[in-house]
């Protein structure tokens, strides 16, 4: 009997020591909340209606070359890759509805792209499509993901979105519409799925 009481004893001394310590917490109750800092809200009462499917598709100019470029290398790998791995260039591409640079701008791709493989010309994109046209003048979608520029279609996620499109979620489709291996320049066709409210 004195070994078990002892045994007990031992118990609620251990669990008193662990409560005390923050690492064991007893309930509060639903009206005491810990955790102030994140409440719940109504999707209604921030203006959000029911959820839509956009789909749209634009060309991204990659400008490379010349006075005028839009892609500027902003860090030089310190070995010399063949894939070009460590190559940073930040972008702020123009984005029209159609192949050429000439037909009607509708946004700006602002963001980077780096070089991120050692076995394939493959990129990491980081980067916003800053809408400048109609009713999604001022809005965004963040797109970022892996680029192997030689495939012919590469899927990234949009992972959000600002103005039109917060909450967005989705993907892009990018396929080479022409590269100049001349130049560097480059006209990829993003073709983007995208959910928000």
């Amino acid at each position: 009997m004195a070994r078990i009481l002892l045994l007990l004893a031992s118990k609620f001394i251990f669990l008193s020591i662990l409560s005390s310590s923050g690492v064991i917490q007893c309930s509060q109750g639903e009206n005491n909340d810990d955790h102030g800092f994140i409440q719940s809200l109504d999707r209604e009462s921030m203006g959000l209606k029911k959820e839509k499917l956009s789909h749209f598709r634009i060309y991204w100019h990659d400008i490379v070359s010349g006075r005028n470029a839009t892609s500027i290398q902003v860090v030089r790998p310190s070995n010399a890759s063949v894939t070009g791995f460590g190559i940073i260039n930040m972008i702020d591409n123009p984005l029209t509805l159609g192949p050429n640079l000439s037909s009607k701008l509708v946004g700006r791709a602002q963001g980077f792209y780096a070089l991120s493989s050692q076995e394939e010309v493959g990129l990491l994109m980081s980067m916003n499509f800053a809408f400048t046209e109609g009713k999604y003048n001022g809005s965004t979608i963040t797109v970022l993901g892996r680029n192997p520029v030689f495939n012919k279609v590469r899927e990234m996620p949009v992972i959000g979105g600002s103005g039109l499109f917060r909450f967005a979620r989705g993907y892009v489709q990018a396929r080479t519409n022409t590269l100049n291996l001349t130049t560097g320049d480059a006209i990829v066709e993003y073709t983007c799925y995208v959910m928000h409210y």
